[in-house]
């Protein structure tokens, strides 16, 4: 999944931002009992996808060997490294659960901790990803019909995911169609059935409850204590029997999350009041929710089955102390002035503190909280969620706050989980309002919200279609309407971003499409933006990424700075192959710009057309240029350096990669570049040797005479001259179009 993206690149948090065509290269290979499976863990890439035995990795240079344990089934490949390497690659097997950096909990001898000595791997062997595929729709059905052997069974569970799109997207997750398929089957089968969970609020309080009555049964088969006409235990019985272990657990779920922390030590539980024996006897839910995994220097580790589980919990923590009032941690969460607040301000509060959190980690969090505000959702908590029945008044507030939230300055991906809470409530107005939007012709008509543009955002990122081009000046939206439409760039080709005032955040959500396996983007314009530095080091990070496609980058008036230039340059060069239009026009690059050269010299350049007008250049850059471009002289098509302090000393510079019998330029701009006769004389001796490639020259601004500009309009006698359009002014102030056709 893309960017299952790091949660400050996913419009959804618990990875929904995966697209379904991203495993269509790599099936998924089922069992014969398909289980659950982690979408993303942070493994060395290389070496579980591509090495052999004795291949040596691209990046530090170690060998593998085989050794059995590491790979899947029959697969015995892996890596000797240092054996600190080794360990942590054995623990991130077992423990990680997502691409966002995962941190450990407190253990009384940190320093001998795994994670704690993580210096000791080599800095290119770190933070370096793999992707586990993600279900197809096919390979959806394909585990669900696999795993049940009633077909009927089967056909309406798959039925009933493909009637809910948020149930649909969510079971690209292995994991997920593992608790879906434990839910559904249970509602299916049992006596008591219901409405069947369209919500994930809904289908995790049922995971619960449907956990919970399995341990009972088993429990009882197992004592050979069930009698007959014996009834099943009332959600209220049952929720009270592991009411405390579960607020426990809860309380360990949220207080970690809050840290990014998914992995715990024992200490962390008894902080907690967990007795790790007793819970495990008293509470039939513990061992379905919760696993421990014994790792190395002989210590064990816990860990929620799945991050959204340890969410889902976190968020039913939560809602107990805010119904109990429990002032000491709704003040640590909300801030120390907090005092009782009415449900709806209660909710808005917590959906501000996670719009402030940039990696999204509270995003899920207050997703299942306003779920959990509305009664139905409650009732397989019996009395644990306290008395909660909120009136139909409180839950319009709660919708109108979400719909009217203002995210100025925050991520979009934060914007659309505002769409996602909105679904959670079971308001799907803004849903319905989209596709209607989508099904009218004349849409630059619709004025459009910013949470319409989040959910708008949301679906076409989330289509099986790629969109073709992504404009947005297209869209009759605010500002803050435009920008929560970004995130739309994971799923287009073409991005036209332009004067739209963008910022670093922005640049994040556009790095993370450049990343994503596959990257659909080909054409970036971010033109007229103020990207500032720290949004270009965004951006660069997504442009040296191996799966980024662009072939055309424009980045007119950004203020670029020279240090800004630089980092966007060393990103081009580690990956150049793609490019083939290059436009940094009006940015204040002077002479500094000659670090763009390192790009145009090497051997794997592309590059057709440079555009550098406005840039302050002068000849110290022309000669760096034109020594680059004599290097790798066979791709550049069309430059531009208009509005630029060449003057004749540069231009002269310039001839001389003209004159090269290499050079394959057909159109060159010098507009405005303070330029006199001498480099009319120069431009036409150039042409003279190499006069079978330029087809348009523009001189605009050359203080020149007509007998000066006549040395290039006697290219025409020449049959070998392809120049078309000759450009130039007679005077500083006076302009004069001179156009010969000389083919």
């Amino acid at each position: 999944m893309s960017d299952c993206e790091d949660r400050a690149e996913s419009p959804v948090s618990t990875c929904l931002s995966m697209k379904s065509d991203w495993s269509k290269g790599s099936p998924s290979t089922f069992r014969n009992k398909p289980g659950p499976s982690d979408t993303k863990q942070c493994i060395t890439s290389y070496w579980d996808q591509f090495a052999k035995s004795g291949d040596s990795c691209p990046q530090c240079g170690a060998r593998s060997k085989t050794r059995p344990g590491l790979q899947p089934d029959s697969q015995t490949s892996t890596v000797q490294m240092n054996v600190g390497l080794q360990e942590v690659l054995h623990e991130q097997q077992i423990s990680l659960r997502r691409r966002e950096c995962v941190n450990e909990g407190t253990d009384e001898a940190e320093s001998e901790t795994l994670l704690n000595r993580i210096h000791r791997i080599p800095p290119t062997c770190v933070e370096r990803v793999t992707e586990v595929q993600s279900f197809t729709d096919a390979q959806k059905e394909e585990y669900f019909r696999s795993r049940f052997s009633d077909e009927e069974l089967s056909s309406r569970i798959i039925s009933h995911i493909k009637s809910s799109r948020i149930l649909h997207i969510m079971c690209r997750i292995p994991v997920f169609c593992q608790i879906t398929a434990t839910v559904l089957e249970d509602m299916l089968t049992s006596d008591q059935r219901g409405e069947l969970p369209e919500t994930l609020t809904d289908l995790y309080s049922h995971f619960l409850l449907v956990q919970k009555q399995k341990k009972k049964k088993e429990k009882k088969k197992k004592k050979k204590k069930k009698h007959d006409g014996e009834h099943e235990m009332s959600p209220q019985v049952l929720m009270e029997a592991d009411k405390e272990v579960l607020l426990k657990l809860g309380r360990l779920a949220f207080e970690h999350l809050k840290k990014g922390n998914t992995l715990f030590y024992q200490k962390d539980l008894e902080q907690c009041g967990l007795d790790v024996t007793e819970a495990s006897v008293v509470s039939g839910v513990w061992t379905e929710i919760f696993k421990r995994e014994n790792v190395s220097f002989q210590k064990t580790v816990y860990s929620f089955v799945h991050l959204s589980v340890q969410e889902f919990l976190a968020a039913v923590y939560m809602y107990h102390c805010y119904t109990n009032r429990n002032a000491n941690v709704l003040k640590d969460f909300l801030g120390k002035d907090y005092s009782y607040l009415s449900p709806d301000v209660f909710l808005r509060r917590a959906m501000e503190k996670s719009l402030k959190n940039k990696n999204g980690r509270l995003d899920m969090f207050v997703r299942f909280l306003h779920g959990l505000s509305l009664e139905s959702n409650q009732s397989p908590f019996g009395g644990l969620l306290g008395q909660t029945a909120n009136s139909p008044e409180i839950i319009q507030r709660v919708i109108n706050n979400l719909k009217e939230m203002n995210t100025e300055g925050i991520s979009p991906d934060r914007g659309i989980n505002i769409f996602h809470c909105l679904m959670e409530m079971n308001d799907c107005s803004v849903h319905q309002e989209i596709q209607e939007y989508l099904k009218t012709e004349n849409r630059s008509e619709t004025k459009l919200s910013a949470i319409h543009c989040s959910a708008l955002a949301y679906m076409l990122q989330m289509s099986e279609e790629v969109l073709d081009e992504l404009d947005l000046k297209k869209y009759n939206t605010t500002k803050q309407g435009q920008k929560r439409l970004t995130p739309v760039v994971r799923n287009c080709r073409k991005a036209r971003l332009t004067r739209c005032g963008l910022s670093e955040t922005h640049c994040e959500v556009v790095a993370s499409a450049l990343k994503s396996n596959p990257s659909h983007l080909r054409e970036l314009d971010m033109s007229r933006n103020n990207l500032k530095e720290s949004g270009v080091k965004c951006l660069s990070a997504g442009l040296e990424s191996p799966n980024c496609r662009l072939e055309a980058l424009r980045l007119r008036r950004c203020g670029l700075s020279q240090s800004s230039c630089a980092s966007l340059i060393s990103a081009l060069v580690s990956n150049p192959s793609h490019l083939s239009e290059l436009d940094l026009s009006e940015n204040r690059l002077k002479d500094s710009g000659v670090k763009l050269c390192d790009f145009l010299r090497i051997p794997h350049s592309r590059l057709k057309t440079l555009r550098l007008s406005r840039c302050k250049l002068s000849e110290i850059s022309c000669d760096s240029l034109v020594s680059a471009l004599k290097d790798n002289p066979s791709h550049l098509r069309e430059l531009d350096l208009s509005y630029n302090i060449l003057q004749d000393s540069g231009v002269k510079l310039l001839c001389d990669f003209l004159e090269s019998p290499d050079c394959r330029l057909e159109i060159l701009r010098l507009n405005y570049c303070k330029l006199t006769r001498i480099s009319c004389a120069s431009l036409a001796s150039a042409l003279k040797v190499n006069p079978s490639h330029l087809r348009e020259l523009q001189l605009t601004g050359t203080k020149t005479k007509d007998s000066d500009m006549k040395q290039l309009s006697d290219l025409q006698q020449s049959r070998y001259c392809r120049l078309q359009f000759l450009r130039s002014v007679k005077s500083w102030s006076q302009s004069v179009l001179v156009s010969a056709v000389l083919y």
